[in-house]
């Protein structure tokens, strides 16, 4: 398992006025190559969750394991599990600094000890992965799009080539085709390297979408962990967390309830389109059997 969580706990200000209990015993495991969904609503836990993984944040209690290591056992190398687990923060762009593109995703590798030929070519190869062209390598990051600009933080951590992707709400603030780029961006990423990719996001549609798993947070804990269609089949207590399903889900039960003969697990609008078309066609070939 890539990675694993053992009861673990994290309390804000232990022992203060502020105290706040922000996970309670979680128990997770993420596989390799594995595409991960995290939702829940503001103040849920899904960023402290998050900046477990990396050991940007460490456990008030509880057991965090990578590839079977522990890393809160004395003398884990904390630096190599932050070089394979990258994590990238809500608007990125607040982390480029450099004087262009390219010094600034060469920065990661640079800090791997790696040579300058070496922190060229994975530079390369991180902002070919996420698509930005090549006439902006030399620009400012800061004269960038929003969108560009995610694209350069997003490949400054490719560039240390992680095993692991932490998103935090990637696409917050972009409109919907900065926000599509990027995630099929992401989505590319998994298929061509089969890095495990953990995302968070506020949009159920986005999660429906791209991941093989989702993991809802509520207050702290964990509420449910399984594959979309089952943790969507639960709308109705995603909405008493705060969330709702994808519009798609409220729309195959609002047809189902009409009498149309639909799937009312289908979470995308591609597989919503087939059921329709396919509960269409099966009525209308039943009138016809019925007229003959």
């Amino acid at each position: 398992m890539s990675i694993r969580l053992e009861h673990l706990n994290y309390i804000y200000s232990p022992n203060t006025a502020y105290e706040k209990h922000a996970l309670k015993d979680i128990c997770l495991e993420i596989p390799d190559g594995e595409f991960v969904g995290i939702i829940g609503h503001t103040g849920s836990g899904k960023s402290t969750l998050i900046q477990h993984f990396n050991g940007l944040m460490k456990a008030t209690d509880g057991k965090l394991f990578y590839n079977g290591e522990n890393i809160y056992e004395q003398g884990y190398h904390m630096k190599k599990l932050r070089n394979e687990v990258g994590l990238v923060f809500q608007y990125p762009e607040h982390q480029l600094f450099e004087t262009d593109v390219m010094a600034d995703v060469c920065f990661g590798p640079k800090n791997q000890g790696l040579s300058k030929e070496e922190c060229r070519e994975r530079a390369l190869e991180a902002l070919k992965l996420v698509g930005l062209k090549e006439k902006y390598y030399k620009s400012s990051p800061f004269e960038l799009s929003g969108g560009q600009k995610r694209r350069a933080a997003i490949a400054g951590v490719l560039a240390m080539r992680p095993k692991v992707l932490v998103l935090d709400e990637p696409t917050a603030g972009l409109d919907p085709k900065g926000r599509d780029d990027i995630l099929e961006q992401v989505a590319y990423l998994h298929r061509q390297t089969d890095m495990t990719v953990i995302l968070v996001s506020h949009s159920m549609e986005d999660i429906a979408r791209y991941a093989d798993r989702i993991i809802v947070m509520n207050h702290g804990e964990v509420l449910y962990n399984d594959e979309p269609k089952k943790v969507f089949a639960h709308y109705r207590e995603l909405e008493r967390a705060g969330l709702a399903a994808p519009q798609v889900t409220y729309i195959m039960h609002d047809l189902k309830e009409c009498g149309l003969s639909v799937n009312i697990e289908a979470t995308t609008v591609a597989e919503a389109a087939d059921e329709i078309i396919n509960a269409l066609e099966n009525r209308k070939n039943k009138t016809v059997e019925k007229g003959k």
